[in-house]
């Protein structure tokens, strides 16, 4: 079976009975983090299993740490800088914002969105982005403010104006099984380059459509692959190697 890399996944949220088998599904597996538990959990899973690679960062849908718990996080990161391939992941919380469930302000959600985007930089690592909609366009002034290349905008949405600059910027997308069922992710994946491309699951998320009642896995990204080859009519040995490659020189994974 042709290799492939899950971008974006929640390794540390599946059973411990099933990582095992889960980590069988791909060559390696970008396993990015919640808080600090999550970074401890997905740091101890690379020591274990050499094809999981940690990303460390805060998920942004949920409340804030306090100042001595952010610090206390960034402290750890930083100790552990040599396990993580990125931070990540980090962003803002639309989906909070969108349901008026924020917690704190959405002022200080940015900021401690900038602040994980400067340790992105001062550590030399990519940086692993839940931004959606009108959020990508804080995010890339944020980015351009502190000109980080290295963006990857994990389960991308948005409208044609900040898909544009997106790819005019050079960063990264990864797409999901919902490519497969959903007429939106399809729009986006004929416009973007493919070599700006990655593949993730998002695990365990589930999803609908063909996938349905099915456990999330990186094998499902198979079925991506297929899709994408089929949207924008290049063959599909071409579009493994080039995503392949794609996340692999973006991660370092190898």
């Amino acid at each position: 079976m042709r290799k492939v890399i899950d971008a974006h996944i929640h390794l540390d949220k599946y059973p411990e009975a099933e990582i095992s088998e889960i980590i069988t599904d791909a060559a390696a597996l970008v396993a990015v983090s919640n808080d600090l538990k999550s970074c401890e959990q997905n740091a101890a899973l690379s020591q274990r299993y050499p094809t999981v690679r940690p990303a460390f960062g805060f998920h942004p849908e949920q409340e804030l740490p306090t100042e001595e718990g952010m610090q206390e996080l960034f402290s750890w990161i930083k100790t552990n800088k040599e396990k993580a391939v990125a931070i990540g992941e980090v962003g803002l919380p639309y989906y909070l914002r969108r349901k008026g469930k924020l917690l704190q302000s959405y002022d200080q959600y940015i900021e401690y969105l900038e602040a994980f985007i400067v340790l992105a930089k001062q550590l030399g690592k990519p940086i692993a982005l839940h931004a959606v909609y009108d959020d990508a366009h804080i995010v890339c002034d944020l980015l351009e403010k502190h000109t980080i290349e290295k963006a990857h905008f994990h389960w991308f949405k948005g409208d044609d104006k900040i898909v544009e600059r997106l790819a005019a910027n050079g960063y990264f997308i990864s797409v999901t099984p919902d490519v497969v069922y959903e007429s939106e992710i399809k729009k986006l994946v004929q416009y973007y380059p493919l070599n700006k491309i990655m593949l993730e699951t998002d695990g365990p998320w589930p999803f609908e459509g063909p996938f349905a009642g099915k456990r999330t896995r990186p094998a499902m990204i198979h079925g991506i692959m297929t899709e994408i080859s089929s949207i924008k009519r290049y063959l599909l040995d071409n579009v493994y190697e080039q995503i392949f490659l794609n996340t692999n020189d973006f991660y370092v994974v190898k």
